[in-house]
């Protein structure tokens, strides 16, 4: 088998893509390789870091069933720290060798009479593999507002997954476009350094408080110490979650 010929390939390195990583090394299947286009691994982890970022599901929760993690700073855990989550977790499973950054797949075409996948990355290459998983998200690339006029706005614009940290918004008129999740977050996160903030919305959403909390040293230092604990609290949460999830 040449250097361009893999048994497996994972196209994407966030959760998905390193969560079948994992699995196939628990398997013993060594044999696999994870493109992905970014410099870094963490899909919408590392991508999504505007002010507020943080996961709408309980950090218990919000971990592989496989690596529960006793240490979150909080109930629901801000996107730097799942990042450093994940990034742990591909240290401890050894994945770096199996990555290759900065590497699109920009076509995938199956010869059914081979039983074979020729993948085409961005820089031209074409890889060979016999299995091809897709950890690709479903929301991986930000689409902005089709607005008509909105390319002749003389203002800054950035969608919140592709957050501008250079730009002060520090007195500034600003309009947030769009009531879901994200928005959820960083409205009420900048509003206390913006001049004005105008918010627009096309449906009403259904929200509900989100009980977030710190985790204290002594709550962090007795989940390490009792895993079934910590399994407990995700068993838990989840299923709250579920019962009262709509």
């Amino acid at each position: 088998m040449d250097r361009s010929s893999f048994p497996i390939v994972i196209i994407g390195a966030g959760f998905a893509g390193i969560g079948m990583a994992i699995q196939l090394k628990k398997s013993g299947i060594h044999s696999f390789t994870i493109f992905e286009r970014a410099d870094e691994i963490g899909g919408t982890w590392r991508d999504n870091t505007y002010p507020g970022a943080a996961c709408d599901v309980p950090s218990h929760v919000y971990s592989f069933s496989f690596e529960p993690n006793a240490h979150w700073s909080r109930a629901f855990a801000e996107s730097g720290e799942i990042e450093g989550y994940l990034l742990g977790v591909v240290e401890k499973w050894q994945l770096r060798a199996h990555l290759r950054l900065n590497t699109a797949i920009t076509a995938a075409r199956f010869d059914a009479d081979a039983g074979v996948w020729t993948l085409t990355t961005e820089h031209g290459e074409q890889v060979t593999a016999r299995a091809v998983v897709s950890g690709v998200g479903g929301l991986v690339d930000p689409k902005g507002p089709d607005i008509p006029g909105i390319d002749r706005f003389d203002g800054e614009t950035f969608h919140t997954a592709r957050w501008n940290h250079d730009y002060d918004l520090t007195g500034k008129n600003v309009a947030v476009i769009g009531t879901g999740a994200s928005a959820v977050q960083v409205v009420p996160s900048i509003a206390p350094e913006v001049g004005r903030l105008s918010v627009f919305q096309r449906t009403p959403a259904w929200v509900v408080p989100k009980r977030d909390k710190v985790y204290s040293e002594r709550t962090k230092r007795m989940l390490a110490r009792f895993p079934l604990a910590l399994r407990l609290s995700r068993l838990v949460q989840y299923g709250l979650s579920e019962i009262l999830g709509p």
